[in-house]
């Protein structure tokens, strides 16, 4: 039985027909790539009898190959003239078989007659699998489905160690179980809540008591999240990957340990290695801290009510869990040791933190924890924390329901087994350095998501890195992954959607007199008849003056403001102007308009204030 025709893949020159001495290294190394990366690669060209030999004879063989077809590539005499030096052999069909050349048509049918073909093929089949994903969140998952869709042989080792207070929970990761997919959910739950308020407003009518019930609400999140793990774990079986749900460490370069919950062991070789086990939330290191206080590992499948709540921390995941608890009714007090949402625009933080207070969350500014006391048992019970000013003797205390811990996150790559094969990591924070590939300083060992140094920790990052680097690791494409102008929005009561730079970081790269900033204040048509403020909503753009006006900051407080970001920071990939802006005819009565219309600088001093209706 023979197998499917052949992969063909694709390999881009990346200069003019006349290639600079980097341009042909850049070759070099994706034909190098290309050949590490498959079983059996082919250069041929498409009309070639003796290429049509060659691949007839591996599918006859029933072995998967990969093809190069040089007449179909881009610069495909200059590939050639590279391949040929990195081969020795002008002629195609040009075959390597687990890297070793092999030679052209009748080289490869003297190895078929004479038994090398097949003992080369046999290498391979030395490693279980073709890859071995360690975690089971985006990244992993979309890396796992891509590889197997080319035919690789494919397995992810998932397993999440308990929280301090006991939580776990099924295949996908921090984003679908215990991230974006139940925040997102809490904050909608919170939004009609303000809802409920407006109506009345509009002319809706009733009398009954409105009270919000927790126990309905996480119950109809599990059961949501509980469909989405199933749903992941169906969708690996049905492309044929290997999920077992056990941890894995590395105990040699090529070879790994699992260990299940019943602590049982089983070892598997691979050829290469992808890390994507993300991250989890830090603790205080006080003493209690982990016995009283929750992260947001445990928050969204609480059973009870967290009531009168502290959120130490302001991060976005501390922000976002502090509104849609206030959202919710309930007494919310955020403790803040140095700035809102650091490494964001620090203008659009204030705002943010500025409508949380007119929604009734207290802060405590400049001040850390240094006492977490229980003084009651229950559920909740009651905690008494006491923290000190980061500027002086001063401390404060108060008692609490529920103390929930939002003070950053830490990689998952400490007890792995990396030191055992050599994969370097930043001591300081756990992340792994990678180059432009994702690759680690081990060749055959490769590292995604919120792990990586340096990059944005983000589930659609994940998801399109590990999409990405299937791809390249087993031929399909050359194209890595763009870390440049990712769009992101913090869910907080007034949303917050960001592309590009912060105010700050654009000064730092541009400097102050390169930039014009257009900003104004909104009211969105919604927010009128419902009497809400009209100098809160707030969309800014941060323009390169000597770039045509380009577009390299992008900045919305207001409802919706994730959908709207979306949409612009397709734009932004596209090269976005104030110009273009103001060649587009905004969608009307929408905010999103607002960027059709902006006018007014900072530079200029004019007021931005919105007088009347």
């Amino acid at each position: 039985m023979s197998s499917p025709p052949g992969r063909r893949v694709r390999v881009s020159s990346p200069g003019t027909s006349r290639q600079g001495s980097d341009a042909r290294e850049e070759v070099r190394r994706r034909l190098k790539d290309l050949i590490e990366a498959n079983r059996v690669m082919i250069f041929s060209k498409s009309y070639c009898p003796l290429s049509t030999r060659v691949k007839e004879l591996f599918s006859s063989l029933g072995v998967d190959y990969n093809i190069l077809e040089l007449d179909q590539v881009e610069d495909g005499a200059n590939v050639q003239e590279v391949l040929t030096e990195i081969s020795n052999q002008k002629t195609v069909p040009n075959i390597f078989v687990n890297k070793v050349h092999v030679g052209g048509c009748d080289r490869t049918f003297q190895a078929h007659h004479n038994g090398l073909l097949q003992k080369l093929l046999q290498e391979d089949l030395a490693h279980d699998f073709d890859l071995i994903i360690i975690g089971g969140g985006s990244g992993g998952l979309s890396c796992a489905k891509e590889a197997a869709n080319l035919g690789k042989k494919v397995m992810v080792l998932d397993f999440v160690v308990p929280s301090p207070q006991g939580s776990s929970w099924g295949l996908g990761g921090t984003c679908v179980n215990v991230g974006c997919i139940p925040k997102k959910l809490m904050h909608q739950a919170a939004l009609l809540g303000q809802a409920l308020q407006d109506s009345r407003k509009f002319g809706w009518e009733y009398n009954q008591q409105v009270k919000h019930n927790w126990e309905v609400m996480t119950e109809a999140i599990q059961n949501h999240i509980s469909s989405l793990n199933w749903g992941y774990r169906l969708t690996l079986r049905e492309k044929g990957v290997a999920y077992v749900n056990a941890y894995g460490e590395f105990v040699e370069l090529h070879k790994i340990k699992a260990t299940n919950k019943k602590g049982q062991e089983t070892f598997y070789t691979a050829s290469k290695f992808v890390i994507a086990t993300g991250e989890r939330p830090r603790y205080l290191g006080l003493q209690g801290d982990k016995e009283y206080c929750i992260t947001s590992d445990d928050l969204f499948s609480l059973p009870y009510c967290p009531g009168r709540t502290l959120v130490i921390g302001s991060s976005y995941v501390g922000l976002e869990c502090a509104g849609f608890l206030a959202g919710l009714g309930l007494d919310v007090t955020v403790m803040v040791r140095s700035v809102l949402l650091r490494g964001f625009d620090q203008e659009m933080a204030e705002k943010v933190g500025s409508y949380m207070e007119q929604q009734g969350v207290k802060f405590q500014r400049k001040f850390t924890p240094v006492l977490v006391q229980q003084m009651e048992k229950g559920s909740p019970g009651v905690l008494k924390v006491v923290a000190k000013s980061t500027e002086g003797p001063e401390t404060v205390e108060g008692t609490y329901n529920t103390v929930l811990l939002a003070i950053g996150r830490d990689s998952c790559t400490r007890k792995i087994g990396l030191e055992k094969i050599g994969v370097k990591i930043n001591e300081k924070n756990g992340k792994i350095p990678v180059n432009d590939v994702e690759q680690t300083n081990v060749p055959h060992v490769y590292a995604i998501g919120d792990i990586l140094e340096g990059k944005p920790e983000l589930t659609p990052v994940a998801i399109q890195a590990g999409k990405l680097l299937a791809r390249r690791l087993f031929g399909a494409s050359l194209e890595k992954c763009d870390y440049v102008n990712i769009p992101t929005t913090v869910f907080t009561p007034l949303e917050y959607g960001c592309c590009g730079l912060s105010e700050e970081k654009a000064i730092e790269v541009y400097k102050k007199e390169n930039l014009e900033v257009y900003h104004t204040l909104f009211w969105p048509l919604e927010w009128t008849v419902a009497g809400r403020d009209n100098n809160t909503c707030y969309a800014k753009i941060i323009c390169n003056k000597f770039d045509n006006e380009r577009v390299v900051g992008f900045h919305l407080l207001g409802p919706n403001a994730g959908e709207i970001t979306q949409g612009f920071a397709a734009a932004m990939k596209c090269g976005l102007t104030k110009q273009l802006l103001n060649d587009t005819i905004g969608i009307h009565p929408t905010c999103g308009e607002v960027f059709t219309t902006l006018e007014i600088t900072k530079s200029s001093g004019l007021e931005i204030t919105q007088k009347g209706c």
